[in-house]
Formats: C-alpha cells, structure tokens, sequence
C-alpha cells in the first residue's frame, strides 16, 4: 500500500490519541487512589519483596510504569521513600507494566473495545460535571480507558499493509548482523520508547506491527528488551530538577533494566525457544516465529517472563544496586547554597504527599537555619586576624536569608496551588494553614541572621571589637538557643507536639537575656570607658537572639496547630 504523508500523520495521530488515553486514565485513577498510594508507600519499610509487591499493584492498578517510577521518583524527591525502598518499588513497577500487554492482547485484540468505548464515555461525561471531585477523577479514568483502547483501534488501522518483498530488509538486517542483530533491534526499541515516551505505547505499536505481520517474533521480542530501557529515561528526566536522592533513584531504575537487558541477551535464542514453549504447551498457539496470529500472546509471556525473572534475580543485588547509584550521583557538597530540594520541581502530587513534601521543605530549612548558629558563633568570636574567615561566615547568612525568602515564597505558591486545584479537608485546610505560618517563621529568623551580620560587620569595620566577656556570654547565649532549635526540631518530626517543652525552652532563652543584660550592666558600670558602639552592638545582638527563640517557638505553635 502507499504510505504517505497523510497515512503518517494518521499513525502519528493513533499513537498520540493511545499515550493520551492512558495518560487521562493514569492521572484519574492516581486522583482517585492518591493518598491510599501515599499511605501505601508511606508505609513502606525496607522489607524488598513488600517493596516489589507495591511497585506492581500501583502499577497494575494506574497501566504505567513511567507514571509509577516518575510518582516514586517524586515520593523520593518529597522524602516519603528511601532510596533503598524506592529500588523494589521500581522492580515491581517492572513486573506490573507486563499485564498492559496482556490487556491488549486479550482485549484489544480478541475483544471489539472500541466499540464499547462510546457507550463508557456517555457514562463518564456527565461524571465530570459532578460537584464530587472524587466522581469527577472516575469520568476521567473511564474516559481515558476509553479513548485508549479508541486509540490502538485506529493504530490497528493506521499501520499499513506490507507484502513479503517490502520487508525483506528486516530479514537482510537480522541475517547479516547475525549474533548482534537482537541488540540492534534492542536499541530501536529504545529509540522509540523515547520518543513516545510510554513503554506501554511502544509495546503496543509493536504488538500490532506482529499482530499484521510487519515484524518477526524475535525481532518484537529484541524491540521489547529495549522498550525496557527505554522507560527509564521519563524518570530520570523527571530527576532532573530533584535532589540527589531522586536522581539515584533514576539511575537505579535505568541500572535494573539495562542489567536485565544485558544477561537475556546472552541466552537469547535459548530464551525464545522456551517462550515458544510455553505459549504452546501452555497457551495452545501456534508457533509464534510462523505465525503472525500467536506473535502478541508469546510476546506477552516473553515480556512477563523476562520481567519477573530479572525481578527476582536483582531483588537480591538491590544493597549493591544502592551502593553503585550513591557513587554515580554523589552529595552535593556543603557549600551554602541551599536551594530548593523537596518541591523543586514545583508540582504538587495528589494532596496529602504535596502536603508533605512542603513539610518536608520546611522542615529542611529549619535544619539549616538551627545549624548556622555556629556561623553566628564564628563571627561572635571574630578578631583582626581572621577577617577572611568571619567574611565567609557573614556570607552563610546572608545567602541562608536569600534562600529563606525563596523557600517561604515557594512553599507559599506550591501549597495555594494544592489548596486552589485540589479539594482538600477541614484537616488539610488547618494544615497547610499551619505550614504557611510555619515558613514565615523560619523566614524571619533568616532575617534576624542578616540583622545580626550587619551588627557585627559594622562595628569590626570600625575596629569595635567584643571583648571576650562578651563573647563567652554569647557563646553561652547560642547554646541556650540551639537547645530552643532542637526542642523545636524535635516537635516536627514528632507526632505528639511537646509545647510544654517548647515553652520552657523559649523562657530560658528570655531569662538567658535578662541575665545577660543584668551582668552587661554590672560590667558597664564598673568600667564607664567601655565605647557605646560595642555597648550598642552587644545589646543588638542580645535582642537579635531572643526574637529568634521567640520565632522557634512559633514554630513548634504552628505545627501544634496554636493560633
């Protein structure tokens, strides 16, 4: 037949119309089953099976691996998985991505689907004008499920018809490459699992270019081995803009699958004979390498086969896995430039995992800000000597106060954008509300940081130096302070807000200053030639410090939920 470029743009058009499908369908069912996702991998311990076992049913349940390892990535990226838990859950993402070709071949094949997909449609459109987002989410699956299996009827149309002597070049590929033509034909499966960036796609296009005859058995089966690494690269696209836990993740997911790869192709043509094997002891088909007709339900076997056995053989290597995926992509260096990391991306996923990656985010930067009050020790303790050195330190936190400012504005877009596209519970509401209050608060100890740079640069500019009471006072100051921060570092991660101790930590940050200011009184008045610069620079300081116990009390009241 001819194929121009009208008949192209149909192909195009029936591939494109198939990704769309399962992507409606995909984000639906993720709306409907989002936060029973999150609990699922919430709850995820470092138990790999279990991790196997959840990588498949999500899997299974959304009909797409890509969506499964970009959400996984995203968990990561949040910190709701570990990087090892993260590793079997990509394993069984694997294993759950084969019951697409099953579907498929049984229903997109065997059964008209399509011509039950209008009925579906006239069920799920009124669903989308329902006030009940939950009903919403399950119209647009059913209608994703409908124009998916819309899509592969017309991609079954659009692939043309070839006679024998138009495909012999396949055939002079596959003979004069010899032993190399499967990987040959493995990275054209990767080629076009990039492009279409859906394995599910890619095996659906191959399953009907085998269903018509256009490409042997073993040919599809080398297409479908790169079709799994060509799925990888959504994820590690997605890891792009995560922290580094997220790009291990990406990495390990392509490791798995280019592992996988590597050994089936060394067993190769023994493998496919077992795979005929099967499908005609087993499945009562023809042989797949002479029959066109048997080629989808022995491609399917092959693809669940192959999956679960490199499952089950990596599930034992996943530690080894871990270690070389941390080598890859090592930690950033400490060098002051905390960008954002849980929400970088800027995409909410599904209301309670946004939720907590902003958590999440906060509660990094409150980290951050607890462990910069050796900075602040550092410029306390400052003389003529180390200029470079107390300039480096003034530098950590004026660059910490920049990034608080954009962490607070971040966290701010990324949570109204939860609450404005999402329908969230009373709960939810108080939550994020108390997230909101509890960035300004980690905002504004970033600017009594600054505040207290300028105190200090100033005074030192003007040879006004503390003298060493008043710099082991501070110092004892500081650590009445970082116990506040720890208190209150301990309240976010806790389930049961200490506000008591909190409280408590908060006045002694009060009295730690009166008796300061009672013993710089004393001292003044003992010695009246002390400058009123450094008297000045003192009490700024001292005031600086208290407000910051004032904040991180705040901090623990807005966690707890406190007006």
């Amino acid at each position: 037949m001819e194929f121009g470029i009208f008949e192209l743009l149909k192909l195009v058009g029936s591939l494109g119309l198939f990704i769309y499908g399962m992507k409606i369908m995909s984000e639906g069912i993720q709306n409907v089953a989002g936060d029973k996702m999150k609990s699922i991998l919430s709850a995820m311990t470092s138990n790999r099976v279990a991790g196997v076992f959840t990588g498949f049913l999500i899997t299974t349940i959304i009909q797409s691996s890509s969506a499964t390892t970009v959400m996984v990535v995203s968990f990561v990226n949040a910190g709701l998985l570990s990087l090892t838990q993260s590793i079997g859950v990509i394993m069984g993402a694997n294993v759950g991505t084969t019951v697409t070709a099953w579907i498929i071949t049984f229903l997109g094949f065997k059964v008209k689907m399509a011509t039950l997909a209008t009925p579906i449609i006239a069920i799920a459109f009124p669903m989308m004008f329902s006030n009940s987002k939950k009903l919403k989410d399950w119209g647009n699956t059913l209608i994703g499920f409908a124009l998916l299996f819309i899509g592969l009827d017309f991609l079954k149309k659009a692939v043309p018809s070839f006679e024998p002597e138009q495909l012999q070049f396949l055939e002079t590929i596959h003979d004069s490459l010899g032993l190399f033509a499967p990987a040959v034909f493995v990275i054209v499966g990767t080629i076009i699992t990039i492009v279409v960036q859906s394995s599910s796609a890619a095996m659906a296009l191959t399953l009907v270019l085998c269903n018509q005859g256009v490409i042997q058995f073993d040919v599809a089966a080398a297409m479908v081995l790169g079709e799994n690494i060509g799925t990888t690269i959504t994820a590690n696209l997605a890891a792009i803009v995560g922290n580094t836990n997220a790009k291990r993740s990406a990495r390990a997911h392509l490791i798995f699958n280019i592992t996988g790869v590597i050994w089936m192709l060394l067993l190769y043509p023994f493998f496919l004979n077992f795979v005929v094997y099967i499908a005609q002891e087993f499945f009562g088909q023809n042989d797949p390498r002479t029959t066109p007709e048997a080629v989808p339900v022995a491609l399917s076997i092959f693809h669940t086969t192959f999956n679960i056995l490199n499952t089950f053989i990596m599930i034992f290597f996943v530690k080894q896995i871990r270690d070389i995926v941390v080598k890859m992509v090592p930690e950033k260096e400490d060098d002051a430039d905390y960008s954002l990391e849980f929400i970088s991306d800027g995409r909410p996923i599904a209301n309670e995992a946004g939720i907590e990656q902003a958590r999440n985010e906060i509660k990094r930067f409150a980290i951050i800000s607890a462990k910069e009050i050796d900075s602040c020790r550092k410029i306390f303790q400052g003389s003529k000597a180390n200029k470079k050195e107390r300039k480096g330190y003034i530098s950590r936190l004026r660059n910490l106060e920049e990034n608080t400012d954009k962490m607070h504005n971040d966290v701010s877009i990324f949570l109204a954008k939860i609450s404005k596209d999402q329908l969230l519970s009373s709960s939810q509401i108080q939550e994020v509300n108390s997230l909101l209050r509890a960035a300004h608060e980690i905002e504004r100890i970033g600017d009594i940081y600054k505040g207290m740079t300028f105190t200090i640069e100033k005074r030192y500019d003007e040879k006004i130096w503390l003298s060493n009471d008043q710099k082991d006072d501070l110092n004892d100051f500081l650590i009445i302070v970082q116990k506040a921060f720890d208190v209150m570092l301990a309240n976010m991660d806790a389930r049961e807000i200490d506000l008591e101790a909190a409280i408590t930590a908060e006045k002694a940050v009060n009295q730690k200053r009166k008796e300061l200011r009672r013993k710089h009184l004393e001292r003044t008045s003992d010695a009246p030639e002390v400058a009123a610069p450094q008297m000045l620079a003192y009490n700024d300081l001292l005031a600086s410090m208290e407000r910051i116990g004032d904040h991180i009390l705040n901090v623990s009241e807005a966690f707890a939920g406190v007006a």
